[in-house]
Parts: C-alpha cells; structure tokens; sequence
C-alpha cells in the first residue's frame, strides 16, 4: 500500500542555533514527506538565511515568511492552510525527530485507517541540568492501535501521553478539532491533539522516536512562566472545553483526570468557578498532588538523583 501523503509544518523564531538539526533530522526520515512546510516569524537571527540555504538545496522545503511577527500559533495556523498532504508532522524548530519516524507512524496507520493519528514515546532532555527521561514508555509493548476508552484508562492510570512533535495526524482529524486555538496559546497543541484522540482513538508505536529539548527558550516554558496569562488561557480553555461542540469528549477528560497537568493554577480556577467543580474528581486531586511532587523531584534534587528517581518511577526506559 502506497504511503499516505505527508506535510511537515515547522514553525520558527529565532532559533538558529537549532534549526539546522531540526532540519537535518527531517531530511534525514526513511520515510520522506511530500513538503517541508518551514515559516519563519520575522526573526532577528540568522535563522532565513538557514532556510533559504537549506530550500535552495532541497526542493522538498518550502519557504515561507511572515510580513510581521505573527506569534506560534498564527504561524502554525497558516502552516495548516498551506499544507497539501493528507497527514500532518509540527515540528519545532528546537527539537529533533528520529530517522524512522514517519517510517514506523505510517507502518501502523496503514493497518488502521479509523486512526486520526499514530503517537510514539517521547525523550525529553532538558538543557544544561543533564535530566533526562523517556515519557509514554507503558502505553503498549508493541505497535498498536488504542481505541478512545483504552486511552481515558491509559490517562487514568497515568500513562497516557500524546505531544505533537512525536505525532503524525490526518489533517481533516485536527481541523475537526479546531486547529490550533489562539486564546489557548502554548496549550492549543494539547487541546487539538487530545480531542482528536479522545474521539477516534490513536495508533501508538511504543518507542521514543522524538526529542524534546528543554530549556530557557522552549515556548511553553516561557508562556507559561507567565503567571497572569496563564489563568486567563486555563480560564479560555475550559470555556472551549464546556462548549457544546466539545460534548462529545468533555465527560471523557473529566473522567479521566486529564485536566491535572496543568497543576494549581487550574485547581484554583475549578474551585473558584461553580459550574466548572464537577471536574474536582478524587482521581483529579491525586494526580494533581503528584504532578506537583514529581515537579519538585525536578526543582529541587541534583540532576543525578533526578535522573535516578525518574529511571526507578518508570519514566525512563
């Protein structure tokens, strides 16, 4: 069976000192993607003379620039308009995927073409500290497909991760989803990724095939440093969450307890705002306590002992 077409979408700003390893992973994938969607938003580095290098060399980059400074989610937005492929692959400019990526994602889909899209393990590395840890290790032990309840178990239990650097997705699936939500801003990509699989279900290959780097930079860290913009995202996200084009998949993040990743800031809301209370589960509370305590792992430990602790709790395979 002949590959599904392929669009890979990469955002950048300012990130030269990266980008030619983000680039040079993809064009290094056994599998290769019909286009390589690279947006640049008016950056004041080097990074479109990078990209125009690379274009002139590789007739599958197309190139692209913002008049003016758009953000990431207007960028990835347009990204979307653009691409022709059936399937789509974000990836960030700081971070970097395996070679057999797209070669194992389709292996699967191609077997299960109800998925709307096929996740993998992530590795995450964390920029001058040494941490480092593996994270969607115990989802499956081989490459499967998990239909939407296995996957509110898998979140219950814990286990469940989905990121888009580690994803490939059907396009139509993500444009049902709603793109990427502007108001959500650095937890647009969670929301779209996340509905599109509590609907439909996910293929899963169950090895890290991607590499998240984290460091001063990273787009989440920085957003969401931002205290007071922070709760007024968390507030917009449970507006979309509650609206009645989301029903079909609200009671499945309730029951789940899905919502603790984003920690205090949304217990706080929860609890402030009656209608949205409902989402205060015992399973929510525990898991909110222990995201916190594993943040604190990482805060306070040396990186070795980190490291250790992170191997023995099952986050490193």
């Amino acid at each position: 069976m002949e590959t599904p077409s392929l669009s890979v979408i990469l955002p950048n700003y300012n990130h030269s000192a990266y980008l030619p390893r983000a680039l040079d992973a993809l064009l290094a994938q056994t599998v290769q993607p019909m286009e390589m969607i690279v947006i640049d938003d008016c950056s004041t580095d080097r990074s479109w003379d990078i990209i125009q290098d690379y274009a002139r060399r590789n007739p599958v980059i197309r190139p692209f620039r913002n008049e003016k400074n758009q953000g990431v989610i207007a960028t990835v937005n347009r990204g979307i308009e653009l691409a022709r492929g059936e399937y789509l692959f974000f990836a960030p400019a700081d971070d970097e995927s395996r070679p057999t990526l797209f070669e194992k994602s389709f292996a699967i889909l191609r077997h299960h073409p109800e998925a709307p899209m096929c996740c993998t393990v992530s590795e995450f590395r964390e920029v001058g500290t040494g941490m480092h840890w593996h994270v969607g290790v115990g989802m499956a032990d081989r490459p499967c497909f998990l239909p939407a309840e296995r996957l509110v178990e898998l979140e219950r239990q814990g286990r469940l991760h989905i990121a888009p650097n580690t994803s490939v997705i059907r396009k139509a699936a993500l444009v049902k989803a709603g793109c990427f939500l502007p108001e959500l801003k650095w937890h647009s990509d969670w929301f779209g990724f996340y509905v599109a699989a509590l609907r439909d279900g996910a293929c899963f290959v169950p090895e890290p095939l991607a590499v998240f780097y984290v460091h001063a930079t990273s787009y989440y860290k920085t957003g969401s440093q931002q205290k007071l913009v922070h709760r007024e995202v968390l507030r917009h996200l449970m507006v979309r969450l509650t609206s009645p084009e989301w029903a079909d998949v609200v009671e499945s993040v309730r029951r789940s307890g899905a919502l603790y990743i984003f920690g205090w800031p949304l217990f706080k809301l929860l609890c402030a705002t009656p209608e949205w209370r409902r989402f205060l589960t015992p399973l929510f509370l525990r898991k909110n306590l222990w995201h916190a305590f594993k943040l604190a792992v990482k805060r306070w430990l040396p990186a070795w002992l980190a490291n250790l602790y992170f191997r023995m709790a099952g986050y490193r395979s």
